[in-house]
């Protein structure tokens, strides 16, 4: 094992392969970026407080405070931590998995084609171009993910999810006030269809359907609004819960989303240039 402890700012290029890493920080920024090499690059450009120490074991690359473990690490709280900042940004191998956990601090995890966990206290995620599983989970910090491909697991109390671009054949997040804002495109047409799953107890649900869709809809709220843009589903309730079931194409995949108090809104893509067959007389009518 080699160990380095780093208390001023600092680049440090690994050697060794690196297959799996690992980042947890408070306050501050963190920077993951996936490249074709199988060695790893990291600098530290602004860091205040104790030092981080960064160890290769193997091929595991970790970056960590002494105190700041990954088990419990949603609940890690210390009164010194408003003391404590970094800037980290890290070069890994494209097919690494990537373990980032952040407090107060925002985080950027781009081009990682290997699994991604992100788990936040406070502080907001934007991962792009991932094509590997990813998990996240946050307290109060918001998780945006673009263009990502690989099935995308969210789990949040008041963080809000927005994705965009999502070609990923399943989306899971559940919340308990985080609004969600779903924008799928057409994806691969021969993949596996999509499996939609989104819950929430009063946050908002948005979510925006290409053409065409494959995926029977069943869509709920107990005393929210609802909006709907298709003519082939139908919504039931005017007062109290409202329901929007139906099937969109062939059915193969899933949509459904759940919320107590929050609206409900299935919204079209634009119509694709050339489409003749695309339904152009839905209202979206909101009841």
């Amino acid at each position: 094992m080699t160990e380095w402890s780093v208390a001023e700012p600092t680049k440090l290029t690994l050697t060794d392969p690196v297959t799996r890493l690992q980042v947890r920080v408070v306050n501050g920024t963190v920077n993951v970026v996936g490249t074709d090499e199988s060695t790893a690059r990291l600098e530290v450009s602004d860091i205040k407080g104790p030092p981080l120490i960064v160890t290769q074991e193997g091929s595991t690359l970790t970056v960590t405070y002494e105190d700041l473990h990954w088990k419990g690490f949603l609940k890690w709280f210390d009164r010194s931590g408003h003391r404590r900042r970094a800037v980290v940004s890290v070069a890994v191998p494209a097919g690494a998995d990537v373990e980032v956990g952040v407090v107060g601090a925002g985080a950027v995890i781009s081009g990682v084609r290997g699994r991604t966990d992100v788990k936040g206290v406070t502080g907001d995620t934007t991962l792009v171009g991932l094509s590997g599983p990813v998990r996240a989970e946050s307290v109060s910090g918001s998780l945006e993910a673009q263009s990502v491909t690989g099935a995308l697991r969210f789990n949040s109390v008041t963080g809000d999810l927005t994705v965009i671009d999502g070609s990923g054949a399943s989306v899971r997040a559940d919340t308990v006030s985080g609004d969600m804002v779903i924008d799928l495109d057409a994806g691969d047409l021969d993949g596996p269809p999509a499996d939609i799953r989104l819950t929430s107890v009063s946050g908002e649900v948005a979510i925006r359907l290409p053409h065409p869709t494959d995926a029977r809809v069943e869509a709920s709220t107990t005393s929210g609004s609802v909006s709907n843009a298709f003519d082939s589903l139908r919504v039931t309730g005017q007062w109290g819960p409202k329901t929007v079931t139906g099937t969109l194409g062939e059915g193969r995949g899933t949509l459904k989303a759940t919320t107590v108090s929050g609206s409900v809104a299935l919204l079209r893509r634009p119509d694709p240039v050339g489409s003749d067959d695309f339904d152009t007389t839905s209202s979206g009518k909101v009841l």
